[in-house]
């Protein structure tokens, strides 16, 4: 990891932590601000990182930190885009340059990581509901400590959010939500709740005011969340009322650089770059994602069938939809970070007809099992899913890793479950949930698709039936999804049997059989956790047909991967082609070299058990 020297910052560079920035007279406050934001900028655009809603949050971070007796007193940061101040004052300034690489600083919150962060945070909108826990227990544990949710980036859209101050307001417990309004999420906020605020910005905070009041929640603001006395002076009148408060604080997303606050979305997330100069346009990749084969395949497809509608939970940009947002802003639905709603709503949007295309992270539609299951799937209504940033995602880390979605999915009745090798089988594949009468997931990584065919395919694929790559010896391997390239690698160095699987469910029995009977040795390969993935179905295929042939599962280890680049978290997971290669000659090694058709009562006996356990 290189060593980063980042410009002097005098008086920040004083200060140890939050209790040594107590110990400053109050004057002081606004060049410590000054400075943490100068650091901020300095550092991210070396690093890379979430820039925008840091420097949003400054004053914010520094008055809170002042006023209260942290971690003594919990503050709980909602989505960590916004806690890099946060990490800058709780000691963390010198490891900054580290942020979301390798054994660095996480992204987000981490309780293993600091005593300052009290609550873990990636996904939205945890923080009332956690904050409000904590006070609940000092009230019954009778601690004088306090506890502080601040909620910001658009998380006041989401559900969760609002069953915790509809909570709050009944209890009376000496909690404080702090409302960082800056309008946006990633994209620009958006429903009722957030009219009502944009009102409260502009001089009008009576509907404000009434919402959280009808809520049992005092309300103090509209302040301005850049002035550090105002600010101070909402933050300490709050916390005197000993009851749930709401501080309502105006910030600007990307304060203090001006290409960030012309263009936050452009700066909510960077690669390193020239902070004097900005972002540049670089020349447009060669080869596209598979975010951005959606995209394409949305398109066209809409142009076809009118009858295509597109919901997101307010991931326009990073779910590949910007363009068919602006072409058919009629057909398109962002939500907001609402998850189960964006479920449910095309689930409501089916019975009428229509052909709903939800695009959702792997680890967003977690949040919204229970839609899939009880509205979506138990109903057989026509969705497609588009699921992104499905496996390994890098360095986002932990919270952003889709490692469980096959193990979760696979489970669901009447859902048909895919995963592309390529750019190609991601198109077929898409036509192919379109075209079916119930629901259907197609799931893709956050990585670069390998695509041969130019131009629209409106091709589709029979459900079940896998494809064979490559024919080879002793071994074959089944691979699912978007590691096909490594598989492949694998296959070519052992001479082995290749079959990309594409479907999770329905399997392609038929073809599992056949490599049974012809095979000494199964290994299956996925981006997703062993545990009850793909490769746990095939064993569950072979246990009830009762084929006696050894299977190698290879995936995402039984654990939480932690962040760095996609690359490195797959080499951690042992599911590059080298260790695809190691991993089946060690099994091979241990196995004696003879047709497990004609095997006796211990290898029938013992088939079926895990590598790791043998």
């Amino acid at each position: 990891m290189a060593i980063y020297h980042p410009s002097p910052v005098p008086l920040l560079e004083s200060l140890d932590g939050p209790a040594s920035l107590r110990e400053l007279g109050e004057d002081t406050l606004p060049t410590v601000a000054a400075e943490v934001r100068r650091f901020l900028l300095d550092s991210v655009s070396h690093s890379g990182g979430h820039l925008a809603s840091g420097l949003g949050t400054v004053e914010l971070t520094v008055a809170l930190h002042y006023l209260y007796d942290t971690p003594r007193d919990a503050l709980v940061w909602d989505v960590g885009h916004q806690c890099y101040a946060h990490k800058i004052l709780t000691g963390r300034r010198n490891r900054l340059h580290t942020i979301r690489q390798r054994g660095g600083l996480s992204g987000f919150l981490r309780r293993d990581e600091s005593a300052y962060d009290s609550f873990g945070a990636g996904h939205s909108s945890t923080s009332i509901s956690a904050a409000l826990g904590m006070a609940l227990a000092n009230r019954a544990l009778g601690a004088a400590t306090r506890s502080v949710a601040i909620i910001g980036d658009g998380a006041l859209t989401a559900g969760l959010a609002y069953e915790a101050l509809n909570h709050a307001g009944a209890t009376g417990a000496d909690l404080t939500v702090v409302l960082n309004d800056n309008e946006m999420s990633i994209s620009p906020n958006v429903g009722a709740l957030n009219e009502a605020l944009a009102r409260a910005r502009h001089g009008d905070a009576t509907g404000a005011r009434a919402w959280f009041g009808a809520l049992g929640l005092a309300y103090v603001g509209p302040v301005d969340g850049h002035d550090l006395p105002e600010l101070l002076a909402a933050l300490r009148a709050a916390r005197a009322l000993g009851r749930p408060c709401l501080v309502h604080a105006l910030t600007q997303k990307g304060r203090g650089y001006a290409p960030a606050e012309s263009d936050p979305v452009k700066y909510h997330g960077v690669t390193p770059f020239n902070a004097s100069v900005g972002l540049v346009a670089g020349k447009a990749a060669a080869a596209k994602t598979y975010t951005q084969v959606f995209g394409d395949w949305l398109l066209d497809a809409a142009a076809r069938d009118p009858r295509i509608v597109a919901i997101t939970p307010a991931m326009r940009e990073g779910s590949g939809l910007v363009e068919f947002a602006k072409r058919y802003p009629e057909r398109y639905f962002d939500v907001g970070i609402a998850e189960q709603h964006a479920v449910t709503l095309a689930a409501g949007l089916a019975t009428r007809g229509l052909r709903p295309v939800v695009a959702i992270y792997s680890t967003f539609l977690q949040r919204a099992y229970d839609q899939l299951v009880h509205d979506v799937a138990l109903q057989g209504l026509p969705v497609l899913f588009a699921v992104d940033r499905a496996g390994l995602v890098g360095p986002d880390g932990a919270t952003h890793n889709g490692c469980l979605d096959l193990s979760f999915l696979r489970c669901v009745p009447e859902l048909t479950v895919m995963a592309p090798a390529d750019g190609d089988e991601m198109t077929e594949m898409l036509n192919t949930g379109l075209a079916l009468p119930g629901p259907s997931v197609v799931r893709y990584p956050r990585a670069t698709a390998i695509i041969r065919r130019h131009g629209p395919s409106r091709a589709t694929i029979r459900p079940g039936r896998s494809t064979l790559a490559r024919a080879g010896g002793r071994v074959a391997i089944l691979s699912f999804g978007a590691l096909g390239e490594a598989a492949l690698a694998a296959a070519e160095q052992l001479d082995a049997t290749l079959v990309h699987m594409r479907f999770v469910k329905p399997l392609d029995g038929r073809r599992i059989a056949e490599l049974a009977r012809t095979h000494q040795l199964l290994v299956t390969v996925e981006e997703n956790s062993v545990t009850g993935g793909a490769g746990a179905g095939v064993a569950e295929w072979l246990g009830s047909a009762l084929k006696p042939v050894p299977l190698l599962r290879l995936g995402v280890p039984d654990r939480f991967v932690e962040h760095g680049s996609r690359d490195e978290c797959l080499q951690e997971c042992g599911l590059v082609a080298e260790q695809i290669v190691a991993r089946i000659r060690t099994e091979l090694g241990a196995r004696p070299q003879k047709n497990p058709a004609a095997a006796g009562q211990e290898v029938a006996a013992a088939w079926w058990r895990p590598a790791e356990l043998r």
